[in-house]
Formats: structure tokens, sequence, C-alpha cells
């Protein structure tokens, strides 16, 4: 267990740092001691160096709320990816497979579609994670009417409406109205985290946290349902109520990040299985450590998108696919040597 607190610990300060560099770095650099300077200032505690208004307004206004966006969407996805591996036993799930990303595409893209976005700036959000909700809410709906309640069948309903919402989706994409609609619809799809302010922060922050730390203490009960879903009955756990009050906690976690940063994928699917093979498969420990390293993942695979072709800004999601899919290949082979896909 020790060294597993220290992973932990590891991951806490490696997250830290990484917040602050990502921070200094940027068209207009800051060292990285004077950024770590203006983060103490603006947190009430006394700086060690001085610093102009420029740099104070660079970190605190426009990097700083960027970073913790994503940060908390990185977190949101990563532990959302690792309860829902050991909620379904399988290592290939991630939150997209149950309907709530493609429920917040279709919601923000309606946004973009109808124009609802002009009513205020909220309304792209609320619409995302209200189609998020919905998703999940008719995939489980069908699934509790069904007379075998496996988990098989979630799956499959939840790939069949993933397929019905991508398929209406193209169909207003294809029926945009003119050009700049549909440029934005594309953004919006390939995940990103420009412009997002202190308001994104705010909106999400609290879904978020409060899932983390509900879902943590449902580690002991995800452990003993990897051994199936009689031998948790027996141990007294209520699998058919369980199952359910998970997948709503994740789809209001997900359907939260998503809401302000679009589809990112690969988080919640590479993140649990790197963390799987330091901290092992507790849950305990494994939920936690995928939270951090999803915030660490998302924070640096945005830097690296604003970053690799300046003046040029990737989409956050493409740089996720770009560095994910690689990394789950070479996951996928070392599961071959009894590695992370076991």
């Amino acid at each position: 267990m020790k060294w597993q607190t220290i992973t932990l610990l590891l991951l806490l300060i490696t997250l830290g740092l990484t917040a602050i560099a990502a921070c200094a770095i940027g068209p207009i650099s800051i060292p990285f001691r004077k950024t770590m300077g203006i983060l103490l200032s603006a947190m009430g505690f006394p700086s060690f160096t001085s610093f102009t208004d420029r740099e104070l307004l660079v970190v605190t206004e426009m990097r700083l709320p960027r970073v913790l966006a994503g940060g908390l969407v990185g977190a949101a996805l990563g532990v959302s990816g690792g309860a829902m591996q050991g909620l379904f036993r399988n290592p290939l799930v991630e939150p997209g497979y149950v309907g709530v990303s493609s429920g917040a595409a279709l919601g923000a893209v309606c946004a973009l579609y109808f124009g609802w976005n002009q009513f205020g700036s909220w309304t792209l959000p609320l619409s995302a994670f209200l189609g998020a909700a919905l998703a999940v809410m008719i995939i489980l709906a069908v699934w509790q009417k069904h007379r075998h309640k496996s988990i098989a069948l979630l799956l499959l309903l939840g790939i069949g409406v993933n397929a019905l919402l991508s398929a209406v989706i193209n169909m207003l994409v294809a029926s945009s109205n003119s050009e700049q609609e549909l440029r934005s619809i594309v953004f919006w799809l390939q995940g990103g985290l420009e412009a997002r302010t202190w308001h994104h922060v705010q909106l999400i922050a609290l879904p978020i946290l409060a899932g983390c730390v509900i879902l943590f203490t449902f580690g002991r009960d995800l452990n003993t349902m990897l051994l199936g879903d009689e031998q948790s009955t027996h141990a007294g756990i209520n699998v058919d109520r369980m199952r359910p009050l998970l997948l709503i906690l994740i789809s209001l976690m997900t359907g939260s990040a998503v809401a302000i940063s679009g589809i990112i994928g690969f988080v919640g699917l590479v993140v649990p299985h790197a963390v799987r093979l330091v901290t092992g498969p507790d849950h305990r420990f494994l939920l936690p450590a995928s939270a951090l390293g999803g915030a660490i993942f998302l924070i640096w695979a945005d830097l690296a998108s604003r970053m690799m072709l300046q003046p040029i800004t990737l989409q956050v999601g493409v740089v996720c696919a770009l560095i994910g899919a690689p990394l789950f290949i070479a996951l996928i082979m070392s599961s071959r040597r009894g590695g992370a896909l076991r």
C-alpha cells in the first residue's frame, strides 16, 4: 500500500508542476520562477519575485483558466474511464460507449445549428450536458425494461445509440446553413479548450470534483464487482441498483466536461491502462490516480496543441488522438506479455 500512496503523491506533485509549466509556456514566455510568484500572489500569499501587470494578466486571466479547465476535463474523463472499465469488467470501455459523448455532441451541435448559443454563453454547455443526460437515460430505460439486464446488452445499446446520434449529427452538419456555422460545429466536434475563461471553470468545477470524490468511495465495491455479478450480490452489493447509479454519476461528470471541451477521445481509455501498470487493479488507488493522470495528460496535450505548429493552434482532441492512439496500440501489444489489458 505504501508504494501506491507514494505514486499518488508523485502524481499530485507532477500535476502541480505541470500546471505551473503550462501557465509559463506560450507565445509570451514567462519564466517558471516568475510564474510561481504570480500564482502565489493570486492565491493571497506573498510573492518572492516581481512581475508586470501584463504578465499577471497573461497568467491569471488567459492561461490559468484554460489550464484548470483542461485539468478538470482530463480528471473527469480519466476517472470515468477507470470506473467504467471496472464496472463493465472490460478494459476497452470508456465513457463514450454509453452515449455520453455522442449525446453531448448532438446537444451542442443543435445549439450551434439552431442558433441557441445567441441567447448566452451558457446555452452551449447546457445543451451539451442535457444531450448527454438524455442519451444515457434512454439507454438505461431500455436496458432496465429488458428481461436479461446483462453488461453486454448495455454496451450494445450504447453502441447503437452512438451510431444513431452520430447519424443525426452528420445530417445536421451536411445541412448547415453557413460556412461559419459549419466551422463552429466541426471545431467543437474535434474538441478544444480555446478561449476558456473562469466562467467555464466555475461551470464544471463542482460537478466534476464532487463526482470524483463520490466515485472514490466506490473503490471497494468496484473491486468486488470484478469478480462478477453473482459474487458481488453474495458480498452484499445491490448490483442492479449500483450500476445505474454509477453510470448516472459518470454521465454527470463526463457530460459536464464535454460540455465545455467538445469531444476528446482516448483520455478515458488510455490513462486508466497506463495508471493500472503502476498502481495495479485496486480501484481505491486506481481511481484517484486516473483522475490525476487524466488531468496531467490533457494539460500537456493542450500545451502541445498551442505550441506544436505556432502560430497555428491545433485542436486538443486531435493532439489527444495523435498521442493516445500509439499509446493504446503499445498497451495492446504489452498485453501479449501479460501487461495492461489483463
